[in-house]
């Protein structure tokens, strides 16, 4: 499901490392050296854990990920399909032979596929689309028609509708401001929106807000194709005919199977009705090729649209309406049908009940050979480099669990399945969830809890980068220093530790991090792929093998990053949780709350002076049209005072826990096996802390109140979502409330931190 940008960072590769950096930054050693000691661990165990570490990556072969990825990838296994059941059951028994306890979970899920679907063009010619895309002799697997899905979204409801088009940009809300502030409705109209700038389910979501009656979402070359280089098969970006798959499922009001919320959909779990759900579409929607839609764009009539929303196809790009019609008519088989979750355990020798999760997809849309079997691969590789190392005599202290997961391409499927179905376990044991998705040659990609900004920067910091022969951490400091904001830039060039990104939604940490609060990591490599074939027949071994990962060797790299995170979370005497980076993290998301609220405050008085300046000009020129706006309500005073003690209170629990760790350390006793357990479950909790039972407004499955998927950018975080989202969407009354139940989550993480720094304190 998660996608990369393609642009390609040739800058970044052109310049040298030293210039910009010097040497690597204080506190770091180059990989295959013994690192200075590791959060979490002493001196003597971070020596012995890094002598296992080099034994680990010299388990790793990049020809055991070649062989995974052309069985895995031979052939569509999409939900439901033989050929997602099939690689199941094959990397069960891999799992088995390298000496995991192993089980396939199966769930019954609701998952449509089309019966018909239509775009037609009636007036001011008749054009009907071909809604194919051509098999290529330079693909070998393009020409599976028979077991391919065909180009749709998941989750569009039933719908045959004829109606005039409107071009609607990225089909976002600012641009039915635009078209607001233009005069032009889309009520009973179909919109044609482009891919990009959002995830693809808000497009039919707003616009049915708008009242349109259907969407057309279509790949416009100037995001991932003739515009961003050569296309497919010369080249890695997405052909005229190439068409983008996805869901379209309202994930923002929760992950999962749609008639099951809350609960797992095993074969006796009640179901709601069908039209009882709301997270299906309210609009039928489908995708479209660039060739299909280039006839219905370039018949529209109307204004020229601004710069900012013509694409690259060679046309003029116009707003309509009209007069342009089309039909567009869809229907689907909905059916329940089964996915499958591998699962592999290793047990842990001393604290089998603290349990490190790692997983990533297996589905995918049609053959899925970046999306999602390059992460999959990688996966693997550490699954079975970790179970060498056990025949060479290691012992993982914590339970390790190696998931594979089914139905993610829908909406997070299977991850949430289980996740829901375990839901009390994994809240009582589950320590981390480190998640990966696509994977291809580049820069090491980070998101996650900032509990372990730490334990992540370590990693990097001990990983080469197979191009450059540095560390990972200083390559992606590189492009920080190149590309960055100003802010980013100089602490790029000032060795600071690179931050996490807030996790948003689009891959399987989302059931983990933000409905059980599981501290949560979403690492892999990207950047650098010609990322043009996504959700189509095109995402082939043919197009990977020489587009995306040459050699296999980012595959390796990212076992080899991944594979220490999971270790050291395994293997740590304490573990790996750093409150700093968390503290200092939820101050600015404060602080940035707070100039949204003032900011707002400002644009709405000087947008009200505008108007009435434009009232007075129509008034003396009665021939204007221009579309006089209502002005906004004002902002009011939001009383901010108790989520800024709040994180006041993060910032000196995380540096009380800092300074009791210091001199624990360096002239105390070491911790006793009580301490360490009791040290590790506050630790734990205090992810959990930061969510709440009764969860966000309107959409309760989202429980944790530092990150959440914006209700109207999906896959884009909004940080802070209880006090942020209220606020752009002026809902006052529920910002304050938010303000009082994120301040209330910060206390408590606050107090997990208070009562583990107490523990290092102790004589």
């Amino acid at each position: 499901m998660s996608r990369f940008a393609p642009a390609v960072l040739a800058l970044a590769l052109a310049v040298p490392l030293s210039p910009l950096l010097g040497a690597e930054p204080a506190g770091t050693s180059p990989a295959g050296t013994t690192p200075d000691a590791l959060l979490g661990f002493s001196a003597a165990s971070a020596e012995e854990q890094t002598a296992w570490e080099q034994r680990f990556d010299r388990a790793l072969d990049a020809a055991d990920l070649e062989t995974w990825m052309h069985r895995l990838a031979a052939r569509p296994h999409h939900l439901g399909s033989p050929g997602s059941k099939a690689n199941a059951e094959y990397m069960a028994e891999l799992f088995r032979s390298w000496g995991y306890q192993v089980e396939i979970e199966e769930f019954q899920v609701l998952f449509p596929t089309p019966t018909e679907r239509r775009v037609e063009m009636l007036e001011p010619r008749r054009f009907v689309a071909t809604l194919v895309e051509d098999a290529l002799a330079e693909d070998a697997t393009s020409g599976q028609s028979g077991e391919q899905l065909p180009t749709y979204n998941a989750y569009s409801i039933d719908g045959d509708v004829t109606a005039e088009v409107v071009y609607v940009n990225y089909g976002v809300p600012e641009d039915y401001e635009e078209l607001a502030r233009r005069g032009i409705s889309v009520e009973g109209r179909i919109v044609l929106a482009r891919y990009g700038r959002s995830w693809r389910g808000i497009k039919p979501k707003v616009a049915a807000e708008h009242g349109a009656v259907g969407c057309i979402i279509y790949s416009d070359p100037a995001e991932d194709g003739y515009a961003a280089g050569d296309t497919y098969p010369e080249g890695g970006f997405r052909p005229a005919q190439g068409t983008q798959r996805g869901s379209v499922m309202d994930m923002p009001v929760h992950a999962g199977d749609p008639l099951t919320p809350f609960v797992g959909a095993t074969a006796e779990a009640a179901r709601l009705d069908r039209s009882e759900t709301t997270v299906l579409t309210r609009i039928p929607v489908l995708p479209i090729a660039a060739r299909d839609a280039l006839p219905l764009l370039e018949a529209l009539g109307g204004a020229v649209v601004p710069r900012d929303w013509r694409g690259a196809l060679p046309i003029t790009y116009h707003f309509g309406p009209g007069p342009t019609k089309v039909r567009l008519a869809l229907a689907f088989d909905w059916r329940i049908v089964p996915l499958y979750d591998v699962i592999a355990r290793m047990p842990g020798a001393e604290l089998p009940d603290q349990w490190i999760v790692r997983g990533n997809h297996h589905d995918a849309w049609v053959n899925g050979a970046t999306d999602p079997t390059s992460g999959m691969i990688a996966v693997l590789a550490e699954a079975k480099a970790l179970g060498e190392l056990v025949r060479q005599g290691f012992r993982p202290r914590r339970t390790i669990v190696y998931a594979g997961w089914d139905g993610e391409e829908q909406g997070l499927l299977g991850s949430t399945e289980w996740a829901e179905t375990h839901a009390e376990e994994l809240r009582a044991k589950a320590v981390a969830y480190v998640n990966s998705d696509s994977n291809s040659r580049g820069f090491a990609s980070r998101g996650g809890s900032h509990l372990l900004e730490t334990l992540v920067n370590e990693a990097l910091r001990d990983v080469v980068d197979p191009q450059r022969g540095t560390s990972v951490a200083a390559r992606a400091r590189a492009r920080q220093a190149l590309t960055g904001s100003p802010d980013e830039q100089q602490a790029a060039r000032e060795g600071k530790p690179l931050a996490l990104a807030a996790l948003g939604s689009g891959s399987d940490y989302t059931p983990f991090l933000q409905h059980l609060g599981i501290a949560s990591l979403d690492v892999r490599f990207g950047g650098e792929g010609h990322y043009g074939q996504y959700h189509s027949i095109y995402d082939s071994i043919d197009h990977y093998e020489r587009f995306m990962d040459p050699g296999y060797r980012y595959g390796v790299a990212l076992a080899q990053t991944n594979g220490r995170i999971v270790l050291r979370l395994a293997q740590a005497d304490v573990l790996p949780f750093d409150p700093d980076p968390l503290a200092a993290t939820v101050a600015r998301y404060v602080e940035e709350v707070v100039k949204l609220a003032d900011e707002m405050r400002e644009q709405t008085e000087t947008e009200r002076w505008r108007i009435e300046e434009r009232i007075y000009e129509i008034a003396a020129d009665p021939d204007q049209t221009f579309v006089v706006p209502a002005p906004e309500d004002p902002v009011p005073h939001l009383g901010f005072a108790p989520l800024l003690n709040a994180s006041a209170a993060l910032r000196r629990s995380a540096e009380r826990y800092g300074r009791a760790r210091t001199a624990r350390l360096a002239d105390g006793p070491p911790l006793s096996a009580a301490e360490r357990a009791r040290i590790d479950a506050l630790l734990m909790a205090t992810e959990r802390a930061l969510t709440r039972e009764d969860g966000l407004a309107d959409r309760p499955w989202y429980r944790h109140h530092l990150y959440a998927p914006g209700f109207y950018t999906g896959y884009g975080v909004k940080t802070l979502p209880a006090v942020r989202e209220p606020i752009e969407l002026r809902r006052w009354d529920q910002a304050s409330a938010g303000i009082e139940a994120t301040a209330t989550a910060l206390r408590a993480a606050a107090e997990q931190i208070e009562r583990a720094a107490a523990i290092w304190e102790r004589p």
